[in-house]
């Protein structure tokens, strides 16, 4: 990065006598900071004119991300803000095709590429390591969002609009359709989405965050097309947005293109666009609503939750005073309130609305019970006030302050990104602040504010006060009662029936006319094919050569296996123990998944869970278990496990750490019933409500249950069937009996796995490395000696399978799976590259534009054997069961262009070549290597993939997809399911 040297003012403290980057001649440079604890250069930057501030975070790292943000304030819930973050990406000034935003991730190796609406900012965040990649998408996203074209057709397709039920039938009903309209009937069919919601509705009662930013369905009709563009004048304009960006591109260099792309357009808005502050309440409000079931049963359906809305979110030391608060009463099972509400007998579970909200103005504190009844509110209430009165008249051990304190900087130090790339990560920290116009480099660097924190808490008066002054004696607080109503979903669809009859029954025949034409000319706007090449792109030429796979060298702990990488960890270590998996008889089999959820939460090392939760909370980042399962590399029926446990801690802490890691797989507390069965109906709560946001993922894995043991297992363990099962075994745990037994299957399960063959994998800095090498041989000693051990293998299996399951949802995730290939095989590769080409050439536009699902598409899985197809948040069922089989008609029965390969195989290769954080990647490749998948195969496999032809994809397409051989996976509701249409389909029908 080129940097000049200038002298500071005498009133900098020393640590800013940093090299001052070059700004563009249009921006002026603000202030410097560098963050040591990430070892990071943070800059900002505002454009003279415009007001526009730029902020940048300079880093070593080729992994560059930008983001734009803008402040979007909804005065209602039709979605404008998210309707618009769709239609702006239909299109713009300089790429005038239908679908910028979704051929760019078809022509760019990008290793995230999104937009995001939140309840008061719009935001449009890439990331890519190749340097033309990046400013390819820098060009198209900032053209998208400040000159786009808003096409009354996209906002038809996008946000919603009426169509006859056949679209050139007058006679037919109306029907609503649109992708965002779909999207929030799916996002909204989920209790906490419904919770959420309505606490914000009675805690803000006057400004932007009382609406829905997503959309409320009822509500999403009532949008003009005037006024989305009206909205859009007014708020997608450089004075009302933030640039961030992070990574070792040079802030000059982009503000260049900023200027000249953007900027140099723009006069300053001449109005300030900010969320208003809630009206506060003098008194305490107990409000009841309710949300849609389809359970027969409504006992113990009811959401408790009380919240109260606190300070500013933008003064960073109210916010980590809150934070810590939060953390103090909830953190963990031994925290005051969580341990409360864990052990309460009003509900099943705490609420998964516990915690702190700090992303709006003012922030929210919430805590209560999932699993309740209404007449237990007033109770529930008071036991929460209780504990806040308890601990504001006898505070909290200094050790669990320090507890705290010892999280967050573990936060603050982690290098993660295995989900989303870190330096986004670092920007969306400091997003909502500058959206508000507080400090954005406060916000990303908390240290300073954290010594503060630190300082503060000395005060053993602290927390009481705290506690007091936010909660306590805060009037502005809401009891929310959300009970299930099994009628509700129906008297909404008939509302809707009844508008929409109202609307047919007023038209005139002009009226009529213009439905009709709009269906026609959206149908042909669907089917136009834009030229493609007035978009940038990336060529096969730009793929890196070489796959980067982090080394490791292999050595041994106490005579057990031993693979240690070493990362850029910034000071952090991460240990795992992986332990060999035993075959295991149904019984033991069927609460494995149980057992290592549990694992870290229950008491070890003569603890109980109490004293083990404040033990890991004070020395560790967490531990947990999970499993792997996965066939072998030429054979999907031929699998192998294991169970691996892993933690994380700062440096100073890995003794600690070791003999954790040892308490817990060694000596677990399974004697401790009550809070078995405390984690049982959490982990119950937990999975029900994963249903409607992860159904296209649950509908994959019920039909291809039949192509392989490791995705049977995950489906009966984890998915659909496990999900019921858990809700089964829930049901019988109130006799004791049976609690029992479910213990002694864990105790003897337990007593499996720890004499089971283990190895040991770490990650921590190079010179670190001995360190924990020596800690662990000292906490775990010999490794067991284990004769005639019989290794996991289950029964091979090869079926059809076709299964229905309903539940609360306004709308169906579809898939079908057919069975193909293990890596190795020649048609391997061709199989990856297929799914985002049935994807890029037709599922998306069948499926998203014309269906109007939230998306759709395909892919392959090696493992597994398997080839699924998906459609979420659909609101057609069979319909797109034939796109899926159309899809391979037009494979076999279309022309295509050599264009369309390159772009599937560019999307393969940018998933392949994803970089991840220090220790996710360093995992990663650990446990690739478990099974076979070493550096040369998967190295070579991706070489196979840039080497697929087009009549590889027309060979296996002819090859796999055989209808009679094709199995099926549906989540959808009980209204749909009736239907004779489904009912034609003769799936098996399961209940949730």
């Amino acid at each position: 990065m080129k940097q000049i040297k200038t002298r500071m003012p005498q009133n900098q403290e020393s640590a800013s006598l940093m090299n001052t980057p070059v700004s563009h001649p249009a921006f002026t440079h603000v202030r410097s900071h560098h963050i040591q604890s990430l070892d990071i250069d943070v800059h900002e930057f505002r454009h003279d004119v415009t007001g526009t501030t730029h902020v940048h975070l300079a880093a070593d790292n080729p992994e560059n991300v930008f983001l734009v943000g803008l402040r979007t304030v909804p005065t209602d819930s039709t979605g404008v803000a998210h309707i618009l973050e769709h239609t702006v990406l239909c299109g713009s000034e300089k790429y005038p095709v239908r679908d910028p935003f979704f051929m760019m991730i078809r022509r760019s190796l990008n290793t995230f590429m999104n937009a995001f609406t939140s309840s008061d900012w719009t935001a449009y965040p890439f990331a890519s390591q190749n340097r033309k990649d990046y400013f390819n998408l820098l060009d198209v996203y900032l053209d998208a969002v400040f000159f786009s074209r808003l096409h009354e057709l996209d906002f038809a397709q996008e946000g919603h609009r009426v169509e006859f039920d056949k679209a050139d039938d007058p006679t037919t009903d109306l029907v609503f359709k649109g992708v965002v309209f779909n999207e929030m009937k799916g996002a909204m069919s989920a209790p906490t989405s419904v919770l959420w919601q309505t606490l914000s509705k009675h805690l803000f009662p006057n400004n932007t965050y009382h609406y829905n930013s997503g959309g409320d369905p009822e509500c999403i009709p009532d949008l003009s097309y005037d006024e989305l563009k009206s909205f859009y004048d007014t708020h997608y304009h450089p004075s009302n947005a933030v640039f961030m960006t992070y990574g070792n591109l040079a802030p000059d260099e982009l503000q260049t293109r900023f200027q000249d792309q953007v900027l140099n357009r723009f006069e300053k808005l001449d109005r300030t666009i900010q969320v208003t502050p809630a009206k506060r309440y003098h008194a305490p409000i107990r409000v009841q609503e309710s949300y849609a079931t389809q359970d027969e049963d409504l006992d113990n359906k009811t959401h408790l939750v009380v919240g109260w809305l606190l300070g500013e979110s933008i003064d960073l030391d109210q916010r980590l005073q809150a934070h810590l608060l939060s953390s103090v009463l909830l953190d963990n099972s031994a925290s005051p309130l969580m341990k409360a509400l864990e052990q309460s007998e009003l509900g099943s579970s705490p609420s998964p609305m516990c915690g702190l909200e700090d992303s709006n103005r003012e922030m929210v504190f919430a805590c209560g019970l999932d699993g309740s009844d209404p007449q237990h509110a007033q109770a529930t209430e008071a036991m929460i006030l209780d504990v806040l009165e308890t601990v504001a008249r006898d505070g909290v051990p200094q050790e669990q302050i320090e507890a705290v304190l010892h999280q967050i900087e573990m936060s603050q130090r982690e290098i993660r990104g295995d989900g989303m790339p870190f330096g986004l990560q670092l920007v969306l920290s400091g997003l909502s602040s500058a959206m508000l116009r507080g400090d954005t480099l406060a916000a990303i660097d908390l240290d300073p504010a954290l010594e503060r924190l630190r300082e503060a808490t000395r005060d053993r008066d602290f927390i009481p006060r705290l506690i007091r002054k936010l909660l306590l004696d805060n009037p502005h607080r809401v009891t929310l009662t959300l009970s299930p109503d099994r009628a509700i979903s129906e008297r909404r669809n008939q509302a809707e029936r009844e508008r929409l009859a109202g609307m047919k029954a007023s038209f005139d025949a002009s009226q009529t006319t213009r439905v009709v034409e709009q269906a026609a000319a959206l149908a042909e706007r669907q089917a136009q094919e834009d030229d493609p090449e007035i978009l940038p792109k990336v060529t096969l030429a730009d793929v890196p050569v070489e796959l980067h796979i982090p080394s490791c060298k292999e050595d041994s702990i106490q005579q057990a296996p031993a693979i240690l990488y070493g990362q850029g960890t910034n000071g952090l270590v991460y240990e795992h123990v992986v332990v060999d998996l035993p075959q295991l008889d149904q019984e033991l089999s069927s609460v494995l998944p149980l057992y290592t959820s549990f694992l870290a939460e229950l008491g070890s090392g003569g603890r109980d869970y109490l004293d083990t939760q404040s033990l890991q909370a004070s020395v560790t980042g967490g531990i947990s278990a999970y499993t792997l399962q996965r066939g072998a590399v030429d054979d999907e029926q031929s699998v192998s496990g294991y169970m691996v446990l892993r933690g994380k801690a700062l440096l100073r802490n890995t003794d600690a750490l070791s003999s954790l890691m040892l308490d817990t797989l060694t000596d677990v507390r399974f004697d401790e019933h009550a809070r078995i069965r405390e984690l049982i109906a959490q982990t119950r709560a937990s999975r029900e409500q994963s249903v409607t946001g992860s159904g296209h993922m649950l509908a994959m894995m019920a039909a291809a249950s039949g192509m392989s043991p490791t995705i049977r297992l995950s489906h009966q363990l984890n998915g659909l069937a496990g999900i019921k099962a858990l809700k089964a075994l829930d049901d019988t745990l109130d006799d004791e009996s049976a609690m029992a037994a479910l213990a002694e299957r864990l105790q003897t399960l337990h007593g499996i796995l720890r004499n089971a063959p283990r190895r040991f994998m770490i990650v921590a800095e190079d010179e670190n490395l001995a360190t924990i090498q020596q800690s662990l041989g000292r906490a775990f000693g010999d490794a067991p000696v284990v004769e005639n051990f019989e290794r996991f293998s289950p029964a091979p299996v090869r079926e059809q399978v076709r299964q229905l399951w309903t539940t609360s949802t306004e709308v169906s995730f579809n898939a079908k799976a057919y069975p193909t290939v293990a890596s190795t095989h020649e048609d391997a590769a061709a199989l990856a590259v297929l799914g985002p080409f049935l994807r890029n050439g037709y599922l998306h536009r069948a499926i998203r534009e014309t269906g109007g699902a939230y998306g759709g598409g395909a892919s392959h899985d090696s493992d597994t054997a398997s080839f699924r197809f998906y459609s979420y948040r659909d609101p057609r069922l069979t319909g797109t069961l034939n796109d899926f089989d159309e899809s391979i008609n037009w494979l076999q029965g279309t022309t295509h262009q050599p264009r369309e390969l390159e772009e599937a195989i560019l999307n393969v290769i940018s998933g392949i070549d994803k970089p991840g954080s220090p220790a996710g990647e360093a995992r990663s490749a650990f446990q690739a290597e478990l099974f076979g998948r070493t550096a040369e195969h998967r190295r070579a496999f991706r070489q196979q993939i840039l080497g697929v032809s087009l009549d590889d994809l027309q060979r296996v397409g002819a090859t796999y997809f055989d209808p009679a051989k094709a199995s099926t996976g549906i989540v959808t509701n009980e209204t749909t399911a009736a239907s004779d249409e489904v009912k034609s389909l003769g799936l098996e029908k399961f209940a949730l």
